[in-house]
């Protein structure tokens, strides 16, 4: 039994990707990504990553539709370009989640016990394996609770914000001393709170009718979190003004106790630690996925290809990237995992782009699909180079041992 169950229709797909993505940008991104872009700067920055990502979307969904099966970009690149490029896109996805996993179970950690935040993250990495291992139908339905309750507590921030009386407008900045090396840098930090829709393509075997499916879930997932992030930057940014907003640790709780509404800030901190889990699990499953598919054809060990008789996942897949993130979140820092992992995607969705362009006509042309892909390759590639010099460095450094990986790999036929 090699092959995953279909699942999931378009409600279940929408709700994977908005796990993925709402949590980390709202409780992670929002901080760093002001010290580099300014006050009007970051919203101009959230736009951009929206648009970047919007452009990967279309492609993504079109290829996702052509080849509806697990990998992503990684099968992409290969049936479309050349197996090099398949295998860059899939090590690029690997390494650049397993950076999110880590960074995600860490801030589980933090928010949810800040004394001993590497015993709570080991937690959270095997609660969530755990779900993942029952089966993706599993997966989705603890996905949706997670969503909602994300939600409420969201919507707490923005109301409380607004309506706290120390909300103002003119906080918002204007245009005037905002650098484009600072937009550019805080829209490749941003894009990392976006990248989860590509959850719903690594999916792409366990969809009903994906040609139906994920073109029309990949844009509505990603379009409710753009909505969401602009609305949450703003009001954080007219609560706290551009200073304080880049130096806090919890922006979305200091919004609430500036709001003159403290006794909301434990809401806050819970509404994080469900946001994150969420956006772990989805995240562990996507991995997984990749990995069975790159196991598949040899690019990695064959053992890893195997899929449980019974619940039908990659089960092996799944406890490797959970072994590897135990070892991460026990021992390691990943303060900078943002701008690794945001590099590493970039150059994946970069490949998607230029899958995307090998693509014939399509019979919809109510948007211009090959200028998208186009705009997307070229965003993309100026994203990564303009993120901080340290995870351009270290996103490239690993790219390079995987191309050196794949010249040696005695696997491979």
């Amino acid at each position: 039994m090699t092959h995953l169950a279909r699942r999931l229709g378009v409600p279940d797909a929408v709700v994977v990707g908005l796990g993925s993505m709402l949590g980390a940008g709202v409780f992670v991104v929002f901080a760093p990504a002001a010290a580099s872009a300014g006050a009007t700067g970051l919203l101009v920055a959230v736009a951009l990553a929206g648009a970047v990502a919007f452009c990967n979307a279309t492609s993504s969904a079109r290829l996702a539709a052509r080849y509806p099966e697990s990998g992503g970009t990684y099968v992409y690149g290969r049936e479309r370009l050349n197996p090099f490029a398949g295998f860059l896109a899939g090590w690029a996805f690997v390494v650049g989640k397993t950076a999110s996993c880590a960074a995600m179970a860490l801030t589980v950690g933090a928010y949810l016990w800040p004394q001993q935040a590497r015993p709570a993250a080991v937690a959270a990495v095997l609660a969530v394996t755990g779900v993942n291992l029952r089966g993706i139908g599993r997966t989705a339905v603890a996905t949706r609770i997670l969503v909602a309750l994300t939600l409420v507590v969201l919507a707490t921030v923005a109301v409380t914000g607004v309506t706290g009386g120390d909300f103002s407008v003119d906080r918002l900045g204007t245009l005037d001393g905002t650098g484009l090396r600072g937009v550019l840098t805080a829209a490749g930090l941003l894009f990392f709170a976006f990248a989860g829709y590509a959850r719903i393509a690594t999916l792409g075997e366990e969809v009903r009718d994906p040609a139906r499916t994920i073109p029309r879930a990949v844009p509505l997932a990603l379009g409710v979190v753009l909505a969401i992030y602009l609305t949450l930057a703003a009001v954080a940014l007219g609560v706290l003004g551009t200073d304080r907003l880049a130096t806090a640790t919890a922006p979305l709780a200091e919004v609430v106790a500036v709001s003159g509404a403290p006794g909301l800030s434990w809401l806050v901190r819970a509404g994080a630690t469900v946001a994150v889990t969420g956006v772990l699990l989805s995240l562990l499953a996507g991995v997984s996925r990749t990995l069975l598919a790159m196991a598949r054809r040899r690019d990695l060990p064959g053992a890893l290809a195997a899929v449980h008789p019974r619940h039908r996942v990659p089960h092996r897949a799944e406890l490797a990237v959970a072994a590897v993130l135990v070892v991460v979140v026990a021992f390691g820092d990943v303060r900078d995992a943002i701008g690794f992992s945001s590099c590493t995607v970039l150059v994946y969705y970069a490949i998607t782009n230029a899958a995307a362009l090998t693509l014939g006509r399509d019979p919809d042309r109510r948007l211009p699909l090959r200028l998208l892909a186009v705009s997307g390759l070229v965003g993309c590639l100026v994203l990564a180079v303009t993120l901080p010099t340290v995870s351009v460095l270290a996103g490239f450094g690993v790219l390079a041992l995987g191309t050196l990986w794949y010249a040696l790999n005695p696997l491979r036929r």
